[in-house]
């Protein structure tokens, strides 16, 4: 397809579309190495908050899946050292115990068969915003990846190591992407890491603009046929992976040595 100055911008798409996903091919990191770049992405992105905060992604069997040990913070995850346990935290391989609150993940796997990765992390900006009682908003373009796929569950239902906490969020979060958790943190669910770990950068940046513009004024939302459109030309697999491949090439120079 020829794009010039007469082509409509559905044709445009079309044709970006096109050209990123030939250029961004597959890439040979394992799941285990994507977790663990993905845990080293959120280090530097601001999300550790001492051993708070989780990343799971389904196992090979079903009814397990990998996460990081407790005791551990995200700077310290490698491909290695990662856990892979069964849905009541049973350690199948590894040495070591998850965090207890990992519980609430398993609740999330059986509801929704569609979830490979789950983060939950409590970064500054969304832990003040969900502070506050007010949701995520968005009105910015950078934002539009989560625009009408974040939730919002308004009553702290406790440390969720119960199994009502479990059945609380994974019910609050119904069949969208990510959710804000109030006086918690931030949760998303997705397909796979690369649009998790993607997902929760722009969830955290989200809440600091949105802190920002309710400072300075009254916040102007955006169109809702324009921000449906940004959403999904914005979770486009090939998109995702070009970003996820900047954020991990910036944090492997620091720290290589996590996928080994």
């Amino acid at each position: 397809m020829e794009v010039n100055f007469e082509s409509a911008k559905n044709d445009v798409m079309a044709e970006s579309d096109r050209l990123i996903t030939r250029e961004f091919g597959d890439y040979e990191w394992t799941l285990r190495q994507k977790l663990a770049i993905a845990c080293r992405i959120l280090f530097d992105e601001g999300h550790a908050s001492g051993l708070a905060g989780q990343i799971t992604a389904r196992g090979p069997a079903s009814g397990t899946y990998f996460t990081q040990r407790l005791g551990l913070g995200l700077d310290e995850v490698t491909a290695s050292n990662l856990l892979l346990v069964d849905e009541s935290l049973k350690v199948l391989q590894g040495e070591g115990i998850p965090n207890p609150a990992n519980r609430f993940h398993s609740w999330i796997y059986r509801t929704r068969p569609d979830v490979n990765c789950i983060i939950h992390t409590h970064p500054p900006h969304v832990s003040a915003l969900s502070m506050i009682g007010t949701k995520l908003e968005i009105a910015h373009m950078d934002s539009a990846a989560l625009y009408e796929d974040c939730a919002f569950l308004a009553e702290w239902p406790g440390v969720p190591f119960g199994n009502e906490e479990g059945r609380i969020i994974s019910e609050a979060l119904g069949d969208r992407r990510a959710i804000l958790l109030a006086h918690h943190g931030l949760l998303v669910a997705a397909n796979r890491p690369e649009e998790a770990c993607v997902l929760s950068v722009i969830f955290e940046k989200t809440a600091k603009l949105q802190l920002m513009a309710m400072a300075a004024g009254e916040m102007r939302l955006v169109d809702p046929a324009t921000a449906r459109q940004a959403h999904d030309w914005e979770l486009k697999k090939k998109v995702v992976d070009a970003d996820f491949q900047y954020y991990a090439r910036r944090s492997l120079k620091t720290h290589g040595r996590c996928v080994g």
